[in-house]
């Protein structure tokens, strides 16, 4: 990946970021904790990159300067949008939602990351075997479960949300 297509994802995520925000109706203060939480996420990626790359499950072209590595970790952080959608589910569906997304993720995310790399061969390869998916899908849902804790550590518990529904009482 090079450093000006980091850059179109960074612009993309922003915008993303912000039409999120307007629509999730967020305040500033889950805003910033969706931000952090990305900024979690996002440092977490670098280890769970160099682990893979370690291990031989995958192969990123990428250079490991520290502009490139500030503007990787910048990019993730911008997915803040990921987390407050999560913050609507856990909002509306409690828990029981948040694993419901983290068994999509987990199923979902080695199928986008292959199609990723079919796509963008340039980009970096993957190992085909049964581990590497699995390595895929838990780095999926350790960043998100990492994304959406740092974010409710910030921004408090989805369901003390001034716009949580309160349960109704027995007539």
């Amino acid at each position: 990946m090079t450093t000006h297509q980091i850059w179109v994802f960074n612009g993309l995520y922003f915008m993303l970021s912000v039409v999120v925000a307007i629509v999730t109706r967020a305040t500033a203060r889950r805003i910033v904790g969706a931000v952090a939480g990305g900024l979690a996420a996002g440092v977490a990626a670098l280890g769970i990159i160099a682990l893979g790359e370690r291990t031989g499950r995958w192969h990123m072209e990428m250079t490991w300067r520290p502009y490139f590595l500030f503007l990787l970790v910048l990019d993730l952080a911008l997915c803040a949008f990921v987390f407050l959608i999560t913050w609507r589910i856990a909002r509306r569906f409690g828990a029981r939602g948040l694993i419901v997304v983290a068994i999509f993720v987990a199923l979902v995310g080695p199928f986008r990351d292959y199609w990723y790399m079919s796509r963008f061969p340039e980009w970096g390869t993957y190992s085909w075997d049964a581990r590497t998916v699995l390595a895929i899908s838990a780095a999926y849902v350790l960043l998100g479960t990492l994304g959406h804790g740092v974010m409710r550590l910030v921004a408090g518990p989805a369901r003390s949300d001034r716009l949580a529904r309160v349960p109704r009482q027995a007539v």
